[in-house]
């Protein structure tokens, strides 16, 4: 599903369910990560991991590490830039060679909605009128929760790039419909902060892609080179 989103230099590898006997092997490093966890952290960590390492080999990348950075951020191999993601029954990796992208940031959660306290910690007033209006024309969609991955993804796509912490207040993020169905669209970050410099250019927004499918809200943003 994400695959659709992102341009075609991106490898994307998905995997569904949690299936123990579709995960790869932790290098040493990786289960010292995770050596406290839980199952449930284990088998995200492990099962995004896998899909990570396959995308490596249709990269034509030796299977490496992935180990968490600054801020849990994952650490690529040299000339690699991805993001992963994981939710209940869905885990995948999207990779692509840093000379192709600047950044690239995606994000799954399940289609539902958001509590609403939830709501309100992320979602700026602007944001919410835009939300009713949404869901008074297509109210099939949890746009809530669109609009919280969406912010998910523009974080990964700006961490990288900046080093630094994105609050949810400093993005105001406009989602729009594909004309042909409700259940794709882009859409457009506006940062309420200076942005950071993709080589010359100081970016003012993001532009991102959507869809809803399978019971999954997924999203993604990737930055192109000047």
């Amino acid at each position: 599903m994400i695959e659709e989103l992102l341009p075609d230099a991106v490898v994307v590898v998905e995997s569904y369910g949690d299936d123990d006997a579709d995960q790869g092997p932790l290098y040493p490093a990786e289960q010292a990560v995770i050596a406290r966890a839980v199952v449930k952290r284990r088998r995200e960590f492990t099962a995004a991991r896998t899909c990570a390492r396959r995308a490596m080999e249709k990269l034509g990348v030796p299977p490496q590490p992935v180990l968490p950075g600054e801020r849990g951020a994952p650490q690529w191999p040299d000339g690699l830039l991805g993001s992963m993601t994981h939710c209940d029954g869905y885990r995948a990796a999207a990779l692509v060679r840093a000379t192709d992208l600047a950044s690239l940031g995606i994000d799954a959660e399940p289609h539902g909605p958001l509590p609403d306290d939830v709501l309100h910690t992320v979602a700026l007033p602007a944001e919410r009128e835009r939300l009713d209006l949404l869901a008074a024309r297509h109210p099939a969609v949890h746009w809530d929760r669109l609009l919280f991955s969406a912010k998910e993804s523009v974080y990964k796509a700006w961490f990288p790039l900046t080093g630094k912490w994105l609050g949810f207040e400093e993005a105001d993020i406009a989602l729009h419909v594909d004309p042909a169905t409700a259940s794709y669209g882009s859409f457009r970050a506006e940062l309420l902060v200076p942005g950071p410099l993709v080589g010359t250019r100081r970016l003012g927004h993001f532009e991102g892609r959507w869809t809803v499918r399978q019971g999954l809200v997924t999203t993604a943003v990737s930055v192109r080179h000047p």
